[in-house]
């Protein structure tokens, strides 16, 4: 594992909390690497909106309730717009893509051991795969950069890290009524199934902020 998938790998696990201070030199030891490379995934990790920059070094970065709210609500815009463009512009073999995707997220649920950071991050690709699948059979390739800038991987993996079984199998279902959706050319509807899945998930995160927020402070203490 190189450094940048280090560094984003314990920010969105959460073992890099919100607030807390990452410095070149002590990551370059924990790595055992030169700073040459934290450098580098550093402003990789600046560049997508992970960490922010101090006078020395940079923190993890802390998002608000409003923060939550304004990125779910552009994710909403952009990938609401992105499954009705699909439904419209969607080939034979976009549909196999995204299906192919939905199998592989229903085969991550069904082995989904829960609170298993593992597991956990297998349903988060495979999710995050099937979104892009969409995107892809939007045919606007601008589309893919505007979305990159808002799907937060930490929120995202933080709303799925307090999902259960139950709650899984439904995201499945909302993913199922969208494909079918995109499948019968049905712009409006898979637009209006998009909006619905990105906002529970919004809603799911704001429920469980303050659980995260006291997670976060116990590591604190223990450290």
């Amino acid at each position: 594992m190189d450094a940048y998938e280090f560094i984003r790998d314990a920010i969105i696990e959460g073992k890099f909390v919100p607030g807390m201070r990452l410095a070149e030199e002590s990551l370059a030891k924990e790595m055992n690497l030169s700073r040459t490379p934290i450098r580098e995934a550093i402003k990789q990790l600046e560049a997508e909106g992970l960490v922010i920059p101090l006078k020395r070094g940079v923190s993890v970065r802390h998002f608000t309730k409003d923060d939550i709210r304004q990125i779910y609500d552009l994710r909403t815009l952009l990938e609401g717009y992105a499954a009705s463009q699909a439904a419209i512009h969607r080939t034979e073999n976009d549909l196999l893509e995204m299906e192919r995707a939905n199998i592989l997220y229903e085969e991550a649920i069904s082995q989904y051991v829960e609170s298993d950071m593992e597991s956990l991050k297998d349903i988060v690709q495979v999710n995050q795969k099937f979104h892009e699948t969409i995107v892809n059979a939007s045919k606007n390739e601008h589309i893919h950069f505007h979305i990159s800038k808002v799907v937060v991987v930490p929120i995202v993996f933080r709303s799925f890290y307090w999902y259960n079984s139950f709650q899984l199998k439904q995201s499945l279902e909302v993913h199922k009524t969208i494909l079918e959706a995109i499948k019968n050319r049905e712009p409006e509807r898979a637009r209006i199934a998009m909006h619905e899945h990105i906002y529970q998930g919004r809603d799911h995160v704001l429920k469980h902020l303050e659980q995260i927020k006291n997670i976060h402070l116990l590591k604190e203490e223990v450290k």
